[in-house]
């Protein structure tokens, strides 16, 4: 694991900000030559704490109104069923994140989707690749924060 310093944290949080900023803005905003922060920045890539850099897109904007959360409990826990779970909701494009959670839950599931009638139809089929003996979904009303910055 590389350790991460003052100047690293400082590239890091403007990559996050904004990954299409130019080498010689982000060295101008943290103190170093364009070399200096591609170096650093080579190096965070290597080391894997930078796993990658997107584009995020308005889900609204592309249709996608509706985020869902489901909830799944499964009576299974079999390797042979993990492994059905996770190429079924590892194939469907809808589903955003699958959390294994500790609690009542099994299973988190955050989902986006066109609407109500978007949302059933994953939820069928996700039923018929996947055994499961409770599902339960939670509709987002408002969405008050979002963000895909880790707080360094």
């Amino acid at each position: 694991m590389k350790e991460i310093d003052t100047i690293d944290r400082r590239i890091l949080l403007e990559l996050q900000r904004d990954a299409a900023q130019s080498l010689d803005t982000i060295g101008e905003t943290v103190g170093l030559s364009r070399n200096a922060c591609w170096r650093r920045i080579g190096a965070l890539e290597k080391a894997g704490v930078i796993k990658g850099r997107v584009t995020l897109l308005d889900a609204a904007a592309l249709g996608l109104k509706l985020t869902v959360f489901i909830q799944l409990r499964t009576s299974s826990h079999t390797p042979d069923w993990l492994k059905t779970f996770s190429t079924a909701t590892k194939g469907m494009p809808e589903i955003m994140g699958v959390y294994r959670m500790s609690g009542d839950l099994d299973y988190l599931i955050r989902a986006q989707v066109t609407d109500m009638a978007g949302y059933d139809r994953l939820y069928q089929r996700l039923i018929a690749k996947v055994p499961l003996s409770d599902v339960s979904a939670s509709f987002v009303m408002e969405e008050i924060k979002e963000t895909t910055a880790l707080p360094l």
